[in-house]
């Protein structure tokens, strides 16, 4: 395993908050994708490397926001995961988002599968947030395959007002494989973007069990 401290350590602590995973032969083995997630709590960062990882025994890598490589203790973590920093919430692209596009393009040209939660942010308490369409810009630009993965109840374990875990546990459904090859040479169309986007965010509320209201 390329994590071989996280296979006996960090995994094994984060999936005791894990009732059942469904779908993990939905992951390819074979080649890069892009996997798309909901973002109900903070726990979800780590349940969702910590489902991925053990499957696929390759390098990850996450967008995370890049406020948090500021902070020591977590930028050593987040280094040490290959996590890719992202500016949030900035409007006009930036130099750390550019750089950010360009290095998920090399990893998934290695094979070695992309991480985003597309919401940018966490959900809103009752229903999720509009997808920001850069997940469409990656995977048709790259040309790779979108996993869809819903966590349901992550709320319940770390819930937007707490601080720390309760002890409640979630279900983590992997749909099948959305392949967007009709929208191939179409990554700069907007209306396209936004098509492909929210086809992927239903999804993802379908097996979050949460609402996307857009």
């Amino acid at each position: 395993m390329v994590y071989p401290i996280a296979k006996y350590t960090v995994i094994p602590f984060i999936k005791l908050w894990i009732r059942k995973i469904n779908g993990l032969e939905n992951l390819p083995k074979d080649k890069g994708f892009v996997v798309v997630c909901n973002h109900g709590s903070y726990f979800d960062d780590a349940a969702l490397p910590c489902t991925v990882m053990p499957e696929i025994n390759k390098y990850f890598h996450i967008y995370v926001n890049s406020f948090f490589f500021k902070i020591f203790f977590s930028r050593i973590i987040l280094r040490w995961g290959r996590c890719i920093p992202v500016d949030v919430g900035k409007g006009k692209p930036t130099r750390t988002n550019k750089k950010a596009f360009e290095d998920a393009l090399n990893y998934l040209k290695k094979g070695e599968p992309i991480g985003i939660f597309p919401e940018g942010h966490r959900s809103y308490p009752d229903k999720m947030r509009e997808g920001k369409t850069g997940v469409a810009k990656l995977a048709l630009t790259a040309k790779v395959p979108v996993i869809p993965m819903g966590i349901k109840g992550s709320r319940d374990i770390m819930p937007l007002e707490k601080f720390g875990p309760r002890f409640k546990r979630c279900t983590i459904n992997i749909g099948k494989p959305m392949y967007f090859n009709q929208y191939y040479g179409k990554e700069n169309n907007k209306k396209v973007l936004r098509l492909v986007t929210d086809k992927i965010m239903k999804r993802i509320a379908k097996l979050a069990n949460d609402r996307y209201d857009y």
